[in-house]
């Protein structure tokens, strides 16, 4: 298992660890454990979301696959070059990540989708060695200001100099892009507050800075 993977049974989070007890129960076929990583070790784009899925990837055992965040994201993705294949929202459909990888700021399924402080920085070490562990990473892109936070935290950086909004893009010491986006999240779409336009100019804006070829 790779160092920044938490073991399936990860016990760092009792709260977590018990929410994913009876979901197993309820549900035993589905994944119901801490969500790993997907896509390439050696990309230049990590995108970072907030924490699987209920029913997304907590079922299905692969970020942002089964539940409307990743019809929007993957798509995306393939339209802009960091991947391709058609998405259709199983493990096994067969769609390549290609220049990008993904991961969650914390890797189980928290009740009502609201992860708490002492869990996202319980966490955080993953996320840490996720990042430190890619070695041609370029950029950085958080899906929500608890990813932008974490992205933060995990390089011993001060939030507070680095402010999250829609399409910021900011320079970090260590020479990489920290790139913001609000979360692809249907709550985010249905309101207006994040639209498929708004979503697509960042992905174009990283394209362009990383020279991403199809």
């Amino acid at each position: 298992m790779l160092a920044n993977e938490p073991a399936r049974d990860c016990a760092l989070c009792p709260r977590l660890a018990e929410f994913r007890r009876k979901n197993a129960e309820a549900w035993p076929d589905w994944h119901n454990a801490p969500v790993p990583s997907f896509g390439p070790r050696d990309s230049n784009l990590l995108i970072v979301g907030l924490a699987p899925g209920l029913r997304g990837a907590n079922r299905t055992g692969r970020p942002f696959t089964g539940d409307y965040a990743g019809d929007l994201l993957y798509p995306t993705i393939a339209k802009f070059g960091f991947g391709a294949g058609q998405f259709d929202a199983r493990p096994d459909d067969g769609f390549k990540m290609t220049h990008c990888r993904i991961t969650n700021a914390v890797r189980c399924v928290p009740p009502e989708n609201k992860p708490t402080t002492d869990e996202i920085i319980a966490c955080n070490p993953f996320l840490k060695a996720e990042i430190e562990g890619q070695r041609n990473l370029r950029a950085i892109l958080a899906l929500g200001l608890v990813a932008h936070k974490a992205i933060l935290r995990s390089m011993g950086l001060v939030a507070a100099r680095y402010a999250f909004g829609h399409g910021a893009m900011h320079e970090l010491p260590n020479g990489l892009l920290l790139a913001n986006s609000y979360h692809c999240s249907r709550y985010n779409t249905n309101t207006g507050r994040l639209t498929e336009e708004m979503f697509h100019a960042v992905f174009s804006e990283l394209r362009g800075r990383l020279a991403v070829k199809d």
